[in-house]
């Protein structure tokens, strides 16, 4: 009886699908004003530091991948993973770029100087490990009722573009 009332309360009390939803919406909408800033006053400063060291200009552009697409992909639930991956990738290139003088450094105020990179980067890994959770686009569609059938299939025709490897068909 005692195990029957714990695993009730556990199943209740259980919000994993609400909190894949949480860190995907902080970390995608955190990210995305970055990425945003980059697209208002462009990449040159990026292009810059990319020159400095050899590297050619153009690649500042993958910062916008990283740093506005893979949010928007984080934020909607759709190619969960690979955009997580994407996002982490991006904010180790950040560190190798910016943040390796500073890895050992504190800031003005005392906090470490990369944490916001740290912070981040375990986000975007955390996101890559869980998954969307069914609060996503895809996990939407997958649920919805049959009696929406028109409105599921435009939903999963679309998530089906987007992520290739892994098709999703009409379940109950």
């Amino acid at each position: 009886m005692v195990k029957g009332l714990l695993n009730t309360v556990n199943r209740r009390l259980s919000h994993d699908d609400a909190g894949k939803l949480l860190l995907r919406l902080a970390v995608g909408g955190l990210m995305l004003f970055h990425g945003i800033h980059k697209l208002i006053d462009g990449v040159d400063g990026i292009s810059g530091m990319l020159a400095a060291q050899g590297l050619p200009g153009f690649i500042a552009y993958g910062v916008l991948v990283g740093e506005v697409v893979a949010p928007c992909l984080l934020i909607l639930g759709v190619l969960t993973r690979p955009a997580a991956l994407v996002l982490a990738f991006t904010m180790v290139v950040a560190w190798l770029m910016v943040g390796l003088g500073k890895t050992f450094a504190l800031d003005t105020v005392g906090a470490w100087a990369i944490e916001n990179l740290v912070y981040f980067f375990v986000g975007a890994l955390a996101i890559a490990l869980l998954g969307a959770g069914r609060y996503s686009l895809v996990g939407l569609a997958v649920k919805m009722p049959h009696s929406s059938w028109g409105v599921k299939s435009i939903l999963l025709a679309i998530c089906n573009f987007f992520s290739p490897g892994k098709r999703l068909s009409h379940v109950a």
